[in-house]
């Protein structure tokens, strides 16, 4: 007799059903784990060993084979121990066949028969509720995965509670979700004082998902800028923080179950390596761009960035979603992200500062900058000069726009796109639009088409350039409650691109 159980592998954001076979056969003892597993699960054996004995159960002296199927997808990882644990309990009659068989399973075993948190809780119910059967899972990942309402979630504290919990002797209540986190203190747009030219591109940038880079001095306020953007953005939307939270639950992120509704906001370091920006290590785990999904990526010192992972970026910001390829694994993550980078106008940053001028300007400029490439630098919709603040300034009473005001701007603004887009499930800001489609929305007034044409010849905008100017000019008309795109918007959409363009 084959017993069985169910579990899941993991492969990006999606949870593979796996069917866990075990036989009890006579022969020689032993006990075999086959299906492609790796190191950690070929070891379930000896903690699932352990754990019986803990429980004063025996394994026989026969030959236990416990086969993985599908065979020939990767297994990684402790959760298997669980599920392993039940088809065996199941061969031996201890566990009755069809009530594990409709559930799936995911823990790890600890020596003592305690259940340990693991990773995945929540993209393993999904799969749940889309195969039609509950979930077992520790009692430290129970909070996590139910959140998904659409399936039962049973969350056990060991093996021996699932041992009473199947047989009907002390059976375990369905879990709760946990709590939607508060949102942290967020930093107000009025303590930036001046560069009101910068706070009008975060504020563009924040209503149509448009990237961004900033250029200016050491201290001009950069980084104080970017960390207001969340600020600026709407919360998640329950299907967004959904998409998110899996994301995060892979990455082990997620805080006692806790979900957010606040966009991330990822601020990796410029040593930061090829796999922690795009994904990648150990099982291929998603990377900064991944954990940035419907929120803000910021990269400040950006041309610090080793070459390589600066170019990596290029085909994710046009495409949404990034394929992880390692020899062993090929993943694909979404990271719909919005951009926001930082630079000094060269290595010493005071290429522009008369007052501290540079002595290698301008090749040191042209070096320290071009480490952007061009068909990178083509890519940000929004390119602004920060420059320092005066000392006189510092000293004025906060008297800007608060982040709330601005930020009731940007929901409308939104809430427009959104109404625009809702025939297209993959659409959702301008930044998003593209063919006919941009065409039909986006189509400026004779007086608007006329300058961006002038400008594009004079410029030499290539064809990304010129469609990324109309996605601009179209968020600007939104942010001014315009049904067209007229030409004071096109002209405030090319000022953004056209400043800094020879950087």
């Amino acid at each position: 007799m084959v017993a069985r159980a169910y579990t899941v592998a993991f492969q990006g954001v999606e949870a593979r059903p796996v069917e866990v076979q075990c036989s009890v056969t006579p022969g020689t003892p032993s006990f075999a784990i086959v299906g492609l597993p790796d190191k950690a699960v070929s070891e379930a054996r000896d903690r699932i060993r352990s754990a019986l004995s803990s429980l004063a159960i025996a394994l026989p002296s026969k030959r236990i084979t416990v086969n993985l199927s599908p065979a020939d997808l990767p297994k990684e990882g402790s959760h298997f121990d669980l599920p392993i644990a039940m088809a065996l309990l199941a061969a031996l009659d201890v566990l009755p066949s069809d009530a594990v068989e409709e559930s799936v399973a995911l823990g790890e075993l600890s020596l003592d028969g305690a259940l340990l948190p693991v990773l995945g809780a929540l993209p393993a119910a999904l799969r749940a509720a889309e195969d039609g059967r509950g979930l077992l899972c520790p009692a430290a990942s129970g909070a996590e995965a139910a959140w998904v309402d659409a399936t039962c979630v049973t969350a056990a504290a060991s093996l021996a509670a699932v041992i009473q919990h199947f047989n009907g002797m002390t059976p375990i209540a369905p879990a709760s979700p946990g709590e939607v986190r508060r949102d942290p203190a967020r930093r107000d747009l009025r303590d930036v004082k001046g560069q009101e030219r910068a706070k009008r591109a975060l504020e563009i940038a924040a209503a149509g998902r448009h990237h961004l880079i900033m250029t200016g001095p050491p201290g001009s306020g950069k980084s104080m800028l970017a960390a207001r953007m969340p600020g600026l953005l709407p919360p998640l939307t329950p299907m967004e923080a959904l998409e998110t939270s899996m994301i995060h639950s892979l990455a082990g992120l997620l805080d006692e179950g806790g979900i957010s509704r606040t966009r991330p906001f990822r601020e990796p370091h410029h040593t930061a390596s090829m796999a922690a920006i795009v994904g990648g290590g150990r099982g291929a785990k998603p990377g900064e761009i991944s954990l940035a999904h419907n929120g803000v990526l910021f990269m400040d010192e950006f041309p610090e960035f080793p070459r390589m992972v600066l170019e990596t970026l290029r085909q994710p910001i046009e495409t949404g979603e990034v394929m992880v390829a390692r020899a062993n694994a090929h993943v694909k993550y979404p990271c719909r992200f919005l951009l926001v980078a930082a630079a000094n106008p060269c290595r010493c940053g005071y290429l522009t500062d008369p007052a501290r001028a540079c002595s290698r300007a301008p090749a040191c400029g042209e070096d320290y900058l071009g480490r952007i490439s061009g068909p990178l630098m083509d890519r940000f919709d929004l390119r602004i000069e920060v420059p320092p603040v005066a000392f006189s300034d510092l000293d004025l009473p906060a008297d800007g726009e608060s982040s709330a005001s601005v930020a009731d701007r940007v929901a409308a603004a939104r809430a427009v796109q959104e109404a625009r887009f809702a025939a297209h499930a993959d659409l959702h800001q301008n930044a998003d639009a593209e063919g006919e489609l941009l065409d039909a929305v986006a189509r400026p007034d004779p007086e608007g088409a006329a300058l961006l044409t002038r400008v594009a010849d004079r410029f030499g905008l290539s064809a990304r350039g010129y469609h990324r100017v109309l996605r601009v000019a179209r968020t600007i008309a939104d942010l001014d409650g315009s049904d067209g795109v007229r030409h004071a918007h096109v002209a405030e959409a090319l000022s953004y691109r056209i400043g800094v363009m020879q950087m």
